[in-house]
């Protein structure tokens, strides 16, 4: 199964204002990784968006096996830095397969699973229910743990997102109380509302640094509807220091093919460009898109080991 995705509430076409009135909750937005949980006869299976298994990466999730014989959640799990999600900290964290690498990450910096979702409890599906019902029933069900909670719920929206401001978290969630679950679909019964604009984009190229063969810029788009990708435009800011260093090792996983792009990338960009088989996810934050379709003051934010390029 895939998980529900939200809208964006300040999509084009779409009213901006948080909704109100007793018919919604708000959320906050978490800077982590979106993961499904399943439980089967003391067996626990963790995934990404992506359906990648990741449950060796999290050991300190290890008990949630015990909570019921069968049951799956719907969650994100993020890494505190200071009291503050650091997305950074958990892409460390993602990618790690070594189960004694693992053991060692988490004793020293647990992470935590934010659970907001039950979809299924000892063989029934419960995503046909109304939110409100399966919130009940996920309080019921899942008791306090030490690696994982179920975050609040709040009723009003506009000061949620005020004070997600205030202490620099990523934004909220506001959903629709009486909506059912519907995996794989990215639904208006979820509106989100990031104090940031960031968007996933799929790496298609790489430019070194002038003089160095370094990572310099990197060339994004998003796929097109008959192959390839469209050109979004250049990202250098952000990749500076380790965050460059570490994806530019991953860059270097990537197989090498030809452009691309579908559309015409600037000769200004592709100018020294090295081309790659498009896989690699990143996320951009951004000022939007310009006129024509690029990305406006794009900086780099992180490596997404926990989509493909058909999520993106």
């Amino acid at each position: 199964m895939r998980p529900m995705l939200a809208t964006s509430g300040t999509a084009a076409g779409r009213d901006a204002t948080v909704p109100e009135g007793p018919g919604w909750v708000h959320e906050v937005k978490w800077d982590g990784i979106r993961l499904l949980a399943e439980v089967r006869t003391g067996t626990l299976t963790l995934r990404t968006r992506s359906e990648r298994d990741v449950t060796a990466a999290f050991p300190e999730l290890g008990p949630l096996a015990g909570v019921a014989d069968d049951l799956l959640l719907d969650g994100e799990v993020v890494a505190m830095v200071d009291g503050t999600p650091s997305f950074s900290r958990l892409v460390e964290r993602v990618h790690v397969v070594s189960p004694r690498t693992a053991r060692t990450l988490a004793a020293a910096r647990p992470t935590t699973y934010l659970v907001f979702d039950l979809l299924r409890l000892d063989g029934h599906d419960l995503t046909g229910l109304p939110w409100r019902r399966r919130r009940e029933a996920l309080e019921e069900v899942l008791p306090p743990g030490a690696t994982w909670q179920v975050p609040p719920v709040f009723p009003d929206g506009r000061q949620l997102l005020a004070a997600t401001a205030q202490q620099g978290l990523e934004g909220i969630v506001s959903k629709r109380v009486d909506a059912p679950y519907r995996a794989g679909e990215r639904s208006p019964d979820w509106l989100k509302f990031p104090h940031r604009a960031t968007a996933s984009v799929v790496v298609g190229g790489w430019r070194p640094q002038t003089g160095s063969s370094r990572l310099g810029s990197l060339l994004v788009g998003v796929p097109a509807s008959g192959g390839g990708l469209r050109f979004r435009g250049r990202v250098g800011s952000g990749l500076a220091g380790r965050a460059g260093q570490a994806l530019a090792r991953r860059i270097a996983e990537v197989a090498p093919g030809p452009c691309p792009f579908v559309d015409e990338v600037p000769r200004a960009d592709a100018a020294g460009a090295h081309w790659l088989t498009p896989e690699l996810v990143v996320d951009v934050a951004s000022l939007g898109l310009t006129g024509g379709e690029r990305l406006r003051q794009p900086s780099y934010k992180g490596w997404r080991p926990d989509l493909a390029a058909e999520d993106v």
